[in-house]
């Protein structure tokens, strides 16, 4: 007899058939077979036991008293009771049985239950078993996400922030390389440390290197380390970056930067996973996990041969988007609030808040350099501050200039809602402005009250950003993916602004 193999936690089967001998057969073969079973006589009794008690997989019979197989299906779905539900039906039943795979039942057995379907059956449940422990992973996942307003070092409680955290969360424990893509100053090695910490790597070191800040010749050097005399000048050996993050994650910024000559014994090391030195013969094996960040637009950069696509596909096993703080407005209250307290502490002042017109203008900013630019705004707003509150002439006076440094459209990304678009538009218009309420009412053909009654709503709860603008999956999964145009979006021109632009892909 072949060994038995071990179950998991969530090997719990409940079985719903009026006919004893049928579901005492099925019972006795499963629980032979190492799972927890038990039997409810009617598809009600059923619906009692799934409302109290979780089971990974329900097997129900079709023709059952008082709830039969279908109806308890539904009951299921419109309760959203988590589980994977398998019908048995009659013969010539054929009809009924594709009815509940409409309703969401995973497959569906036919009676007799010989000793051929029930091998069947026998080889299936595991795998429904792994279905149903991988939607518990994420339905956990979701509720311990939900209204998080920090993730290790980066700040953020919007739905593009949360779908961020989530992908972090299922990519960390793997060692697979993964590829940030973002603009300058969104965060992207806050993302990549985020990784390390929350891999089992997170003991061993994490080193960072930016490829675009060094030369071909210094920038091989760093990655790869040297031996003593190897070149003039190389009095002693060095250990490179790989060896550096041995046992840890290597952090590479702005990857697209770099040579091609570098790129392909970057290649060659990133699949061999062992490095030699400049000057030297031998190979040094190394364990590091690879992390990748750059704000080239990497269609272009394939296109023109700048990063060859075999490195692309090493590097970006899983693609991370980070989103524009223009596209995730309900965080700029969050993150403008936290570097006020941050930048009052450490310069020793008491300032409590944003006078009212320097609040409109930080949220209504499109802030085109991101997170940094925002902190830096807020520190500089600190330091010139002379009293309890930050004023508008506090902020960086380039800001106040007139529109021509404003962008002349509005970006609304395809599935944003009229009331997403609307608030985004007046925004926009109100930062223009230079803040003035009035003069952005009178440009949008509003009332002032309108315009007030938007940026409200923005302080007191936002509405979020469409998840499908983000550039990641909807559901949050880690996937991997050759390089995609992002999705569509229509440039809106800003009232009064003279400078219509046609819809264009970004």
């Amino acid at each position: 007899m072949p060994p038995r193999t071990e179950r998991q936690p969530q090997g719990r089967v409940l079985i719903a058939d009026d006919e004893a001998a049928i579901a005492n057969g099925l019972s006795a073969i499963l629980s032979d077979e190492g799972y927890q079973v038990e039997v409810a006589a009617d598809g009600q009794k059923a619906l009692e036991r799934l409302s109290t008690e979780r089971f990974g997989v329900v097997l129900a019979d079709l023709k059952m008293p008082k709830l039969d197989g279908i109806a308890l299906l539904k009951s299921i779905r419109e309760r959203k009771i988590p589980t994977e539900f398998v019908m048995i039906t009659g013969q010539g039943s054929t009809e009924m049985a594709i009815e509940a795979m409409k309703q969401g039942a995973a497959d569906y057995i036919e009676k007799p239950l010989n000793a051929d379907r029930l091998n069947k059956l026998k080889v299936q449940i595991p795998k429904l078993l792994q279905q149903f422990a991988v939607q518990e992973q994420n339905q956990q996942l979701s509720a311990k996400l939900e209204g998080l307003t920090h993730y290790g070092e980066l700040t953020g409680q919007s739905e593009a922030m949360r779908l961020v955290y989530q992908i972090i969360d299922a990519v960390a424990p793997s060692n697979a390389s993964v590829l940030i893509l973002g603009e300058s100053g969104t965060g992207k090695e806050l993302v990549a440390r985020a990784v390390h910490a929350k891999s089992d790597r997170a003991k061993g070191p994490f080193f960072a290197l930016n490829c675009a800040a060094l030369p071909k010749e210094i920038l091989e050097n760093e990655l790869f380390g040297h031996e003593k005399g190897a070149f003039t000048g190389s009095t002693n050996e060095k250990q490179g970056a790989f060896e550096l993050a041995d046992g840890g994650t290597l952090f590479l910024d702005e990857i697209a930067e770099m040579s091609p000559d570098v790129q392909v014994k970057l290649l060659r090391a990133l699949e061999t996973r062992q490095v030699r030195r400049l000057g030297g013969k031998k190979e040094i094996d190394v364990d590091i996990r690879v992390v990748s960040a750059t704000n080239r637009n990497l269609e272009e950069a394939l296109a023109e041969s700048e990063m060859r696509e075999d490195l692309y596909y090493r590097l970006a096993v899983v693609e991370l988007a980070l989103p524009p703080l223009r596209e995730r407005t309900d965080d700029v209250q969050l993150l403008a609030s936290e570097f006020l307290e941050r930048f009052s502490n450490e310069n020793g002042k008491k300032i409590t808040d944003f006078a009212e017109d320097a609040r409109q203008w930080v949220l209504s900013y499109h802030w085109p350099g991101n997170v940094r630019e925002l902190k830096n705004t807020v520190e500089r707003g600190v330091i010139m501050a002379r009293g309890d509150k930050i004023l508008l002439s506090d902020l960086l006076p380039r800001h106040l200039k007139q529109t021509a440094d404003m962008p002349a459209s509005v970006t609304i990304p395809v599935g944003s809602s009229v009331q997403d678009a609307q608030r985004q538009l007046v925004l926009r218009t109100l930062a223009s402005a230079n803040g003035d309420t009035a003069r952005a009412a009178k440009i949008l053909g509003m009332g002032p009250e309108d315009v007030r009654r938007e940026l409200l709503a923005l302080i007191d709860g936002p509405p979020r950003v469409p998840a499908g603008s983000q550039g990641v999956e909807d559901n949050g999964r880690a996937v991997r993916r050759a390089p995609t145009a992002s999705a569509a979006a229509t440039e809106v021109p800003l009232p009064g602004s003279g400078k219509a632009k046609p819809t264009k892909k970004r």
